[in-house]
């Protein structure tokens, strides 16, 4: 005969069990205490906000150094020549040995700069160049050189003047500024891979005239880095690319960092709807934001609106200021160039671009994305155009949209009528790449 097994416990096991758990409410147990103290600490950071960041808006100087073509094929020198009068660069330094060649072979757009190194160069070359175009003469603009004496020559022959610094220890740091500041340029280049010294040069030159390039010689991601040290990075940079490969990664660099305005605009909030509970992420950032700047936000293609960061009092927490409460997972977030993000997509290292209420960008990159169930509210608007967009965020008096007025708006306290910051656009994505195309996006 088979046995049925029970799964109720013996009597036995229900007595021992009974035991043990008198036991354990017998035992003596440690008082617990809250780990907040009772009177709330003031916010550490609250004197620090509202940051304030400036946008970069000046034009980069790109020029190139000549030298490292001597060691390049024919063919070679060529592409590099016609790949400077196509692209961005907008000045050449060039040397008493191409001097003749090459200021007739690139384009009459880029700058001549001549490098003199002594006093019987500037003897041999002041009485073929001149600061103008001539018949007889080859138009240059910047004398460059590292001899004070050359220098002063050339600036009472009318050209511009260009101080040549090489930085090795802190004697070398100090005279670069120091003597570069009395000229037009200062060239500058470094013996360590480190921008601290490029730093103290920056901060020493920021408020005058002369305009400050690093020399990079072959490495894009210096040139890249050095154009944005400080936030306020070189004036430019001297490259010496070698390579149509190191032309191209500079490029797309620039571009991806590149900061295009878009059209901010004002639109009016039709619906506010409380819906249940969702994912909604927060978006962590490596900068602060500044007082009258986010990301735009919006559950279709068809725009945004523009999410407020944590920057402003509020009374139960320390501020965020490097942290927007964006929207739910679904959420597009409006980047430049006409592209979009999944703000599930996002994560650490994601580059996202913030945008003010005049419509200036900066790229900036994420440092976490946060994801958490919490209760949500869809917030629906019209924007010029009569384009509908609508979002939906955390359903929370402390999150926050832009008034039209750029100042900050619970969420919960929004009502029909009210204006909100944002922004309408044509419909239509594709893995994030804006496209022409027929799509109905409710």
């Amino acid at each position: 005969m088979d046995q049925t097994l029970s799964k109720r416990p013996s009597a036995s096991a229900e007595k021992t069990a009974a035991a043990d758990k008198a036991t354990a409410f017998d035992k003596p147990t440690e008082p617990r205490h809250p780990t907040t103290p009772r009177e709330p600490v003031p916010p550490s950071n609250a004197a620090l906000s509202p940051f304030t960041t400036g946008t970069r808006s000046h034009n980069n100087v790109l020029w190139y150094d000549s030298k490292v073509l001597a060691a390049l094929s024919e063919e070679g020198c060529r592409a590099i020549v016609q790949r400077l009068g196509q692209g961005r660069y907008n000045g050449i330094v060039l040397y008493a040995d191409n001097l003749k060649t090459l200021s007739q072979a690139v384009s009459p757009r880029l700058q001549r700069v001549l490098h003199i190194e002594s006093a019987e160069q500037w003897a041999e070359l002041s009485a073929l160049i001149a600061p103008t175009a001539g018949k007889e003469r080859i138009q240059v603009s910047v004398i460059s050189s590292s001899q004070p004496s050359l220098l002063a020559a050339a600036r009472a022959a009318g050209f511009r003047t260009s101080w040549r610094a090489h930085v090795d220890n802190a004697a070398s740091l100090h005279a670069s500024f120091h003597d570069g500041m009395h000229y037009d340029f200062l060239m500058v280049s470094f013996k360590d891979p480190t921008n601290i010294p490029l730093e103290l040069v920056i901060a020493e030159l920021h408020k005058t005239n002369t305009v400050l390039l690093k020399e990079v010689n072959q490495d894009v991601d210096d040139a890249v880095i050095a154009l944005g040290v400080l936030e306020l990075g070189s004036d430019g940079v001297l490259v010496a690319f070698t390579n149509m490969e190191q032309f191209d990664r500079f490029a797309h660099k620039l571009d991806a960092q590149a900061t295009p305005r878009i059209d901010i605009q004002v639109g009016v909030i039709d619906r506010i709807t409380h819906l249940g509970l969702g994912y909604r992420a927060c978006i962590d950032t490596t900068h602060m934001f500044n007082p009258d700047e986010g990301i735009l936000v919006g559950s279709t293609s068809t725009g945004g609106i523009l999410c407020c960061p944590e920057v402003f009092h509020l009374p139960y927490m320390e501020l965020r200021p490097f942290r927007i409460n964006a929207a739910s997972v679904h959420s597009y977030v409006f980047q430049a160039n006409d592209r979009t993000s999944y703000i599930s997509e996002l994560r650490a290292g994601s580059t996202l671009t913030t945008v003010n209420a005049r419509g200036e960008t900066r790229q900036i990159f994420v440092g976490r994305t946060k994801t958490e169930i919490r209760p949500l509210l869809l917030i629906e608007a019209t924007f010029p155009q009569n384009r509908k967009v609508n979002i939906i965020m955390q359903d929370d008096w402390h999150v926050r949209v832009f008034s039209d007025e750029a100042k900050p708006r619970n969420v919960t306290e929004l009502k029909p009528g009210d204006r909100v910051l944002g922004f309408g656009t044509e419909p239509g994505r594709h893995v994030g790449v804006k496209v022409d195309e027929h799509i109905i996006e409710l």
